[in-house]
Parts: C-alpha cells; sequence; structure tokens
C-alpha cells in the first residue's frame, strides 16, 4: 500500500514531517523517504530502505541534519520516493500513492511524444512517482498536469507535490485512497492517515473528495480543483490495512471492524469456549464477535513486537510467511482443551493462517472454527495491489476453485462462486476448510462487511469479492 505526509510551515517543519511520516509506518515495508524544502538550502532529500529496520531508526540522523519550511515524505511498499524534479514547471518534489495498470501504455505515450527516456530499477521496472512527473511536465500548469494524471491512470494514483511556495495533495480519481487535511497555528499538513498529525497539534480541516487538488501554504488552503461525486474507496482500508485510530469518510477503523464482528455473530451457531482474533488486525473484528456472541475473548497467542514490529518485515513472501509464524507465541493454557473461534481479517493465500490453526491443534486445542472477517478474496486488486499476488492463482480461493472446476472458469460461472447462497459456493467453503485443517469455515459476508463499514455499496471498492469496478 504504502502512505505519505507533507507539511508548509512559517517555521522548521523537520519536526512533524518525521513523525507525521513514521506514523503511516503500518502502511508498507519497504523504504522511506523525506524532502524537505528551504529558503538558504534549497531541496534536501534523503531515502532508506526500511526493509530490516524500521523508519524512525533509518532516519534519525537525518532528522537532526535537515531543515525547511516545507517538506513531503512517505513509507513505500515499491519505488524510491519522494523524487526531487526540474522541468520547464520549476524544480518541485513528489511523492505517490498508489499503483498504475496501464503504465507501459504510458510510457510508450510519453516515448512518442518526446520523452527520451526514464530510468530503469532493479527487475526493469520504472519508477512509478517518475512516470507521474513526466505526465506532470506535459502539461503548463502542476494543477494541469495533476488532472492529466488523473484521467490517464488506470489503477489509482494520489500525490503529493511540494514547491518551494507551498504544496498540492491530488486525491485519486475514484479515491480509492484518503488525503486529510490538517492545520494549527502557523502550519498546515497533507496526510493519508488523519491521526498522524493528531499529537503534533494540528486539527480535521478537511478529508479531500475524490479527484480534488488542493494547494496549501502555511496560512492558505485553495481548492484548485473540485471533487468528483463518483467514489470508490478500498474496503480493506477498514477490514485490514487502516490503524484502529485512522478514519476514513468519518467512519473509524477500530468501530468498524466491532459492528463488523458483530454481523458476523448475528449470523453464526457455532458453540465455542473463547473468541480469538489474529493480532493485530483481527482483535478488534474478535471483540465484536465474542460481545454479540456473549462468549468469552482471550489471546490465546500473543504477537512479539519488541524486537519484530509490523513494519520490519521482508518483501519475500517465503521469509514473511516465516516471520509472521515466528512473531506469534502461544498461550497454552488458554489453548490447551479449548475450542475456539478465530477471526482473521482475511484469508489470501491461505498459508499463514494454516500455520497459525497447525499450532493451536500442536498446543492442544479441541476446535479451531475459523471466521474470516471478509468474504473470499477472488481477484487480484487493480488499484492498490494489496495482496502481493503476482497472479489470481496465488489466491487461495481460485486454486480451489480451479480444482472444483476441473481447470479455467468463466467469469459467469465465477460470479456463481462469490454468491454465498450458492452451492458453488458452499463447496468452495467447505473445501477450503478442508485444506487448511479447520474444524469449521465461515466467510463473513460482503453485504454484512459494507454495513459495518457504513458506506453505500456504490462508494466503496468490493472488486477484490465480486469483481464489481
Amino acid at each position: 500500500m504504502g502512505g505519505f505526509f507533507g507539511v508548509t510551515s512559517e517555521s522548521n517543519c523537520v519536526f512533524d514531517l518525521f513523525f507525521g511520516i513514521d506514523y503511516h509506518s503500518h502502511l508498507g515495508t519497504r523504504r522511506g523517504g523525506m524532502c524537505v524544502y528551504s529558503e538558504t538550502k534549497g531541496f534536501d532529500r534523503a531515502i532508506h530502505n526500511i526493509e530490516n529496520s524500521p523508519f524512525r531508526t533509518k532516519f534519525e540522523r537525518d532528522f537532526e541534519q535537515m531543515e525547511g519550511i516545507n517538506g513531503i515524505g512517505c513509507i513505500s511498499d515499491n519505488e524510491p520516493q519522494p523524487l526531487i524534479v526540474r522541468s520547464h514547471l520549476g524544480t518541485y518534489s513528489i511523492t505517490t500513492v498508489g499503483k498504475i495498470s496501464n503504465s507501459e501504455d504510458l510510457v510508450k505515450k510519453l516515448f512518442h511524444d518526446g520523452m527520451s527516456h526514464f530510468l530503469e530499477m532493479s527487475g526493469g521496472s520504472i519508477n512509478q512517482t517518475e512516470l507521474v512527473a513526466a505526465m506532470i511536465n506535459q502539461k503548463n500548469s502542476i494543477v494541469e498536469g495533476l488532472t492529466f494524471v488523473q484521467e490517464q491512470v488506470e489503477g489509482s494514483m494520489s500525490v503529493l507535490i511540494m514547491t518551494a511556495e507551498g504544496i498540492y495533495a491530488s486525491r485519486d480519481k475514484f479515491g480509492r485512497t484518503p488525503i486529510h487535511i490538517g492545520r494549527k497555528n502557523g502550519a498546515q499538513c497533507a496526510s493519508f492517515e488523519n491521526f498522524a498529525f493528531l499529537h503534533l497539534g494540528y486539527k480535521d480541516v478537511k478529508e479531500m473528495g475524490p479527484g480534488e487538488i488542493v494547494f496549501i501554504t502555511p496560512s492558505r488552503l485553495e481548492v484548485m480543483k473540485e471533487a468528483e461525486k463518483e467514489m470508490k474507496i478500498c474496503s480493506f482500508l477498514w477490514v485490514y490495512y487502516g490503524y484502529p485510530t485512522a478514519c476514513y469518510e468519518n467512519m473509524n477503523v477500530e468501530d468498524m471492524r466491532y459492528r463488523n464482528g458483530v454481523n458476523m455473530a448475528k449470523r453464526d451457531d457455532v458453540q465455542a469456549d473463547i473468541v480469538a482474533g489474529v493480532p493485530d488486525s483481527g482483535t478488534a473484528h474478535a471483540i465484536g464477535y465474542s460481545n454479540e456472541a456473549h462468549t468469552p475473548f482471550a489471546r490465546p497467542f500473543i504477537k512479539y513486537t519488541p524486537t519484530w514490529p509490523r513494519s520490519f518485515m521482508p518483501v519475500k513472501q517465503s521469509q514473511r510467511n516465516l516471520i509472521a509464524k515466528m512473531k506469534l507465541i502461544p498461550v497454552e493454557a488458554l489453548i490447551k482443551d479449548k475450542s475456539m473461534v478465530l477471526i482473521d481479517d482475511s484469508i489470501v493465500r491461505g498459508t499463514q493462517l494454516r500455520e497459525t490453526t497447525d499450532f493451536l491443534f500442536d498446543s492442544g486445542a479441541k476446535e479451531v472454527h475459523v471466521r474470516p472477517a471478509c468474504p473470499p478474496i477472488m481477484y487480484g486488486c487493480k488499484y492498490l495491489n494489496f495482496s502481493r499476488s503476482n497472479s489470481e492463482m496465488d489466491l487461495i480461493a481460485r486454486r480451489v476453485i480451479a480444482d472444483l472446476e476441473g481447470g479455467d472458469v468463466s467469469l459467469d460461472v465465477l460470479k456463481e462462486y462469490t454468491n454465498p447462497e450458492s452451492d458453488r459456493y458452499k463447496k468452495m467453503e467447505a473445501k477450503i476448510c478442508e485444506i487448511m485443517h479447520f474444524t469449521s469455515l465461515r466467510f463473513n459476508r460482503l453485504d454484512d462487511m459494507i454495513d459495518a463499514i457504513g458506506l453505500p455499496k456504490e462508494k466503496v471498492c468490493t472488486y477484490c469479492f465480486d469483481g464489481v469496478e
């Protein structure tokens, strides 16, 4: 996923920038970056790999040395950023959040229109933030360029641009990711997460609308492009990615997860001794379920965080699986001879949850009834790529469907597997349960999950669950 933070201030902004970015560490695991502008020193940038050490540790020295009145930065799962760009629009720094699904077509068009080259990253890919900057530079102003990006990009692309005068913030066309504007005396900020500026003294001014573009200075907020009416904000922000204190479209993440667990319990009749959540994102769903089911909530395993924080995770999937297992320490006294409802945020590939279930049984659990907090994931995300899948066949639901159908399936048949009332859906659910060694399995329903979010279905992106764009 990734997240960003920007601040424009009458005084040195580096303190706010450093901690504002750090508060986004739950959104990415690969790289962090900071860039500041000073009237005396100009633009100054630092980028570090954070796969083996968290943002705060890697950037402590930069924090002490950098100074400026404007700054932007990011936590990224992908390319190095922010970038510093010099063009006919002037010098600016840029950072992005999102995914460009049609990057090859855009690159070809830019070459056709006179772009000479892009810097190639390891693996042969192009830095998508550089691609966005190249598109912006095709136009006669930054606002025209940002509008052009919104129109041309398939996927999603939210952008912060820092100039000497202030910061432009552009939310992606369909609002799949959020941008919040905060204000305090002598400064304003733009942030993916609104809680990131809470302890820095800022107050929420507004949450930008889909496709909206604003320009902020320490004392001014100017809407450069009005928001669009259509919105498709990512539902997985509430289910998994969002930090519990975050709010999107005025809907708090923790509150949504409580209500989601309540909805799950209302449809369930399993009898168990305890309800448990896979930490951290499964915990609140489990508490809501526990309260509604009148079954005690317990923590039969604890996540070891002192040396394994969430941001300390490698990109390689096999290593992620191993570390995820190492982080969870069982509490045998709460497991032995117990039947439990186990709630995780989702089942993507299934590897981690199967290993978690196996070690619960190895620790003496009598029954493990698994209740994912969202429906089966059927489609790889085209907009934010949260599942990190290289192929939709990495998804356990799609592998099981292929086995049940004896190969490739039509879109009509696949759609039937998204209907929880259909026979095909029930067979898929039963087969996943068997493969994963669960005592029983019941996925959350899409309508119940949307009800817990509290927004109309048409305003929420559910593509990964039902294929609806």
